[in-house]
């Protein structure tokens, strides 16, 4: 039986906290902020008046089109804070007029050439797990929405063992990826925290960051080529090892967030399954200590599978330690070889910056308790954000990239914008924590997580003036105004200051190549 996916929030109806852990969860956030004395209900789909969809599907497309009041709420937004909140307020008020389900790459060629004689908006969507307004209708646009889902699209091709590639279609999620993958012991290795809601074309459109903390961190390292169906026609770039002829077609549609054609296939490079592991755990008395461990390990040329610095507030709230020291989670795996030396190694390093490691064996134990909480509570955070919102919070996350010379200068300023901006607009006490994603030897990904009281109706003025305060702080810090979560109409301002103008106008030119009329998903990225 297909499981039932939530169409207001993240993941699956089965999978959410239950009552007993909803409650246990408030208890243990009293004692820090305010709480309500119980979540907010979910929404059931007959308290959403959707209203009349302005567009009906042609006979030729209606056997994979619908129009029900269901299948439009799930495609109306994606799955971030502000999503969660207009969702639990039901408020649904640019629901796509159709959503498109075809069976095939034809059929995506027949969408786009439907919605061109209808001068409607197309919106690519995957899993729907934006957590960036990437996939919501397009705000003062009142051409009809057509939300082309591309669900069906969910097989593994092809699969070249001695090259160790697959041709793989761009709906397919994480889980279904791999088990097609395993019966020829291969893998992608490519683990975003939405991996069981979330599809190849998404990672691909989104420049998806994986779960492996250094090496292979995006998306980007696996693709191989890209088919894509435009507006103007369907493009594919030659499968290649690597190549050195002009500017990359690949890398156009990889981070294009659906403006710029629909992916319909790629090529994907693969691993062998790896079967050899090892992990512990260095604490540190202070988070600079633990980051410049962290430092040593990405330019060690070791490259840890991970390699994880959570401060000690992050290592308390997901259950990794005891908020008493500050946590660098260390793994490595190998299909090849066994990887105690470098595991050895890498806690050299930890002990060199004043780690505290314990006896090997001992070391061995901790470090898998650690990992298995950490992971744990990785995969779970979704849900947990969910009920932390029913239960009236203000809970965001802010990840980012920045070099390490200007590294603890700029942690600090966003911490302390963030504490500031919280407590002006009258959500404090909060909670803002920090760990680092991903680790390369120029630079780190700092991620923060924020929790804090939300007033009533006041909750999503309150996360805006926050939000725009710390994507402010960490442009003029030097840093990304995204790293893994992508740019979507949230992350707009930022990723406008943050590219040359003279590319802004070379992504606008090859939109209006492709699609002269902006129907794919306009307004994210550029402007129509």
């Amino acid at each position: 039986m297909d499981r039932i996916r939530r169409f207001w929030g993240w993941g699956f109806d089965d999978a959410g906290l239950t009552k007993d852990e909803d409650r246990r969860l408030a208890e243990r956030v009293r004692p820090f902020m305010p709480v309500a004395e119980a979540p907010v209900a979910p929404p059931t789909i007959d308290e959403i008046g959707l209203g009349p969809a302005a567009l009906a599907p042609p006979s030729s497309l209606a056997p994979w089109c619908e129009v029900s009041d269901l299948a439009r709420a799930s495609h109306t937004y994606g799955k971030s804070f502000r999503d969660i909140v207009r969702a639990l307020e039901r408020r649904f008020e640019r629901p796509p007029d159709v959503v498109a389900s075809p069976p095939d790459e034809a059929g995506v060629v027949d969408v786009l050439d439907w919605a061109a004689t209808v001068d409607a908006v197309v919106i690519p969507y995957g899993g729907g797990s934006s957590v960036v307004g990437g996939v919501e209708a397009p705000p003062g646009d009142d051409r009809p929405v057509i939300s082309l889902d591309l669900g069906r699209l969910d097989r593994v091709l092809e699969v070249d063992t001695v090259s160790r590639a697959a041709l793989i279609q761009g709906g397919v999620f994480g889980p279904s990826l791999e088990e097609q993958l395993r019966p020829h012991r291969l893998t992608l290795r490519h683990y975003p925290q939405s991996f069981e809601v979330s599809s190849l074309g998404g990672w691909i459109a989104t420049r998806s960051g994986g779960h492996f903390a250094s090496l292979h961190t995006h998306i980007d390292d696996f693709v191989e080529s890209v088919r894509a169906v435009t507006p103007a026609g369907v493009s594919e770039s030659r499968r290649l090892p690597g190549s050195g002829a002009g500017p990359s077609p690949d890398r156009l549609l990889i981070g294009s967030e659906g403006i710029l054609g629909v992916i319909t296939a790629a090529w994907m490079r693969l691993q062998d399954r790896p079967t050899f592991r090892a992990s512990s755990v260095a604490r540190f008395d202070s988070f600079t200590a633990g980051a410049r461990a962290a430092r040593a390990l990405a330019q060690s040329g070791l490259w840890p599978t991970n390699c994880r610095l959570l401060d000690a507030g992050e290592a308390l709230m997901t259950g990794a330690g005891r908020g008493d020291a500050h946590l660098l989670l260390i793994a490595f795996e190998s299909a090849d070889h066994p990887v105690d030396g470098q595991l050895a190694r890498a806690l050299e390093l930890a002990r060199d910056f004043g780690g505290v490691v314990d006896s090997p064996e001992d070391a061995r134990a901790v470090g898998a308790d650690a990992s298995a909480a950490w992971r744990a509570a990785f995969l779970r955070a979704p849900y947990v954000r969910d009920s932390l919102v029913r239960l009236g919070l203000i809970s965001e996350t802010f990840e980012t990239a920045i070099t390490w010379d200007r590294f603890d200068l700029f942690v600090e300023r966003i911490r302390q914008t963030t504490e500031d901006a919280l407590r002006r607009v009258n959500a404090w006490p909060g909670v803002v924590t920090c760990r680092l994603t991903h680790v390369y030897p120029d630079g780190a990904a700092p991620y923060f997580t924020v929790l804090a009281p939300g007033d009533g109706l006041r909750r999503l003025d309150q996360w805006g003036e926050v939000k725009r305060a710390v994507i402010g702080a960490i442009g003029s810090g030097g840093g990304t105004v995204t790293h893994h979560h992508a740019v979507g109409r949230d992350h707009r301002p930022g990723y406008d200051l943050e590219r040359p103008e003279l590319f802004a106008q070379q992504l606008r030119a090859a939109k209006r190549a492709v699609d002269p009329t902006s129907m794919l998903n306009p307004g994210v990225l550029i402007d129509p």
